[in-house]
């Protein structure tokens, strides 16, 4: 397991900075097709500096577009070509992906996520995840991928990454979690598998080996058909229909609950989402996804608690918050934050009378 550095961040600083991050991000909108436009908006503010500015899409599916690099973008043989190409670049060799390569290959493979699942609506939970996910990511061995994260409409209780950055969590998920620091633990699970590099190796080694035998595009929307090969699209769908291997699971345990604690959690955040993993039946549609491409969650626990020892207990025990009463003081600073604009604009405008 990493070793934790010697100064942890400290657990209120989260809140300050995510105060301070979302105040003055624009007011959500009651329309579903707005909401969708403003997140476009907002993925682009929030992103590194030195990522290129690009101009405002003006449908859901320009926005898709904009986040994945143009991925949901009109049929064409460009885009099928490219999808042969990253095909061919992972029948070869891991070494040959470098970064840039690494991130495209993201950006199809979260194009198969959004064509699966409609982003959630709710630009304030939106807002939220994302720079919770950011925080914790500068935490993470790379810092400075293009990281984004993105709410799922989906009742199931799920969470996925791809390479490049992405990651992406269901607002049943969100729904289920106790409190904040079992939200971090899971995104610092799915944070590390992409830092590790657990998807790109798991896609490489499938694809080397063959298996794609089996065309689904006709299952697929059009617009997202000809986005890539028809090749490239099963081997997503079977990544994430199997899972990882458990291996990269328990490893993404692992360096999973050392990250939260970097970043200022509960590390046992994690241990309690397993908990109740382990009292979930396998019939349960709502946790079928999850339990069917993770190993056993008892096993999980097991592992970690061999890990872990008693060498975090120091780290534990600070006052929880839920989802719900963080949104609830975001947009109270929100709210205090528009109110007090206009007096500091007034203030600052009023005309100081010069002596003579």
């Amino acid at each position: 397991m990493k070793t934790l550095p010697t100064r942890v961040c400290t657990a209120w600083l989260l809140p300050l900075t995510l105060a301070g991050l979302l105040a003055n991000t624009p007011a959500r909108s009651q329309d579903a097709g707005k909401a969708i436009n403003l997140l476009g908006s907002f993925l682009r503010q929030a992103a590194p500096a030195e990522a290129p500015a690009q101009p405002q899409p003006a449908s859901a599916g320009g926005v898709l577009g904009n986040m994945l690099g143009a991925s949901l973008a009109p049929a064409g043989g460009g885009q099928a070509a490219r999808g042969a190409d990253l095909i061919g670049l992972l029948s070869q060799s891991l070494e040959q992906i470098d970064e840039p390569k690494e991130i495209e290959i993201g950006r199809q493979l979260a194009a198969v996520l959004l064509g699966s699942k409609p982003l959630h609506p709710d630009m304030a939970l939106q807002r939220y995840v994302n720079q919770l996910g950011r925080w914790i990511s500068l935490q993470s061995a790379r810092p400075h991928l293009p990281w984004t994260f993105v709410v799922l409409d989906d009742p199931g209780f799920n969470a996925f990454a791809a390479p490049g950055g992405y990651v992406f969590v269901t607002k049943g998920l969100l729904d289920r979690v106790a409190d904040e620091a079992e939200l971090a633990g899971i995104l610092a699970h799915e944070i590390t598998h992409v830092t590790a590099k657990h998807h790109l190796q798991a896609i490489a080694k499938t694809a080397r080996a063959g298996l794609l035998t089996r065309v689904i595009g006709s299952q697929v929307k059009g617009e997202l058909a000809g986005a890539m090969s028809a090749q490239f699209l099963s081997l997503g769908r079977d990544l994430y229909s199997r899972g990882l291997d458990q291996t990269d699971e328990f490893d993404a345990d692992r360096s999973g609950v050392a990250l939260a604690a970097r970043a200022g959690f509960d590390p046992y955040g994690l241990v309690a989402v397993l908990q109740q993993l382990r009292t979930a039946t396998p019939d349960n549609p709502l946790f079928a996804l999850s339990l069917s491409t993770h190993p056993p969650a008892q096993q999980r626990l097991d592992l970690l608690e061999q890990a872990m020892g008693n060498r975090m207990d120091g780290l534990s025990g600070q006052s929880a918050i839920t989802v719900a009463q963080r949104m609830e003081r975001l947009a109270a600073a929100r709210t205090a934050s528009r109110v007090d604009a206009p007096a500091a604009t007034a203030r600052s405008e009023r005309r100081v009378p010069v002596k003579k």
